[in-house]
């Protein structure tokens, strides 16, 4: 038997991710907003603390350790989330890995991970999400690809194939399940600054100043890096009912460094990770 939820107007969302950059973003805004979250990912000990900060703050949130990659787990889930908080209306399937690899040097394994993950993933999440959401009758999904689809760096070939794969799964699911209540998004975020995006072993100082010479050199206008949380407050956007007509669309959230120069590394230092 499913349980009634206590309070008909709050929200169910569930995000594949949740420990850390953008999906951790997102857990708490979504969770300060009155929402119950339920979130995943590998790492417990991140997840955990993650869940215990929501939690401090005043809002709901429950871990659930699930590999993306793994069917069965996220079946498991999906479905202990709707089971626990009566129901799912908003999903942020964002969990993804990059590897930074040029394409003869790039190995098998490699590319299979980077797509089971990001690619794959996302299907994975949908297909067991959307029966949830057909039950109610509604729901919104947002599917997190990247502006890497628009603006591909020699080394990314896994990662931006992968996002713009996240691109068809959400056009067409936007198209299968439209009719029914259900709206479907990829939202497309610039660089971000994130343990995503920088590179593991780099020293505080460091990454500061390349953050400054990084931003005016590739983000003409605003000039610099988004911070996960304006990420984060994009996507609780897309999924408020007053976005109601955006379905199957792609939603460019980085600070118009597509719409200007292709991205210049400052010399001396290393690139972003993806």
């Amino acid at each position: 038997m499913v349980p009634a939820r206590a309070n008909p107007h709050s929200k169910v969302v569930i995000i594949t991710g949740g420990t850390s950059g953008i999906d951790k973003a997102a857990a708490k805004q979504f969770a300060a907003r009155g929402a119950k979250v339920g979130f995943c990912g590998r790492r417990e000990q991140l997840g955990r603390q993650v869940e215990r900060e929501i939690r401090a703050a005043g809002g709901e949130a429950c871990y659930i350790k699930a590999d993306v990659r793994e069917p069965d787990q996220v079946k498991a889930f999906v479905d202990a989330v709707a089971a626990r908080y009566g129901g799912l209306d908003i999903a942020f399937n964002n969990a993804g890995i990059g590897v930074a690899a040029t394409p003869h040097d790039i190995t098998l394994e490699q590319w299979d991970d980077v797509m089971n993950t990001n690619a794959r993933g996302v299907f994975l999440a949908i297909k067991h999400e959307i029966p949830h959401m057909l039950k109610a009758g509604h729901g919104v999904i947002i599917c997190t690809s990247s502006s890497a689809t628009e603006q591909a760096r020699p080394t990314g070939a896994a990662y931006t194939a992968s996002k713009r794969a996240v691109q068809g799964i959400v056009k067409a699911a936007a198209l299968a399940y439209g009719n029914k209540g259900i709206r479907v998004n990829a939202i497309l975020p610039g660089i971000t600054d994130t343990p995503f995006v920088r590179p593991p072993g780099i020293p505080d100082d460091v990454w500061e100043k390349f953050k400054a010479a990084f931003g005016p050199l590739n983000i003409e206008g605003i000039e610099r890096m988004a911070a996960p949380e304006e990420i984060a407050s994009a996507v609780v956007g897309l999924a408020a009912d007053g976005f109601g007509y955006l379905n199957g669309a792609s939603v460019m959230v980085d600070g118009g460094a597509t719409a200007g120069r292709k991205m210049i590394i400052p010399p001396g230092f290393p690139g972003p990770a993806q």
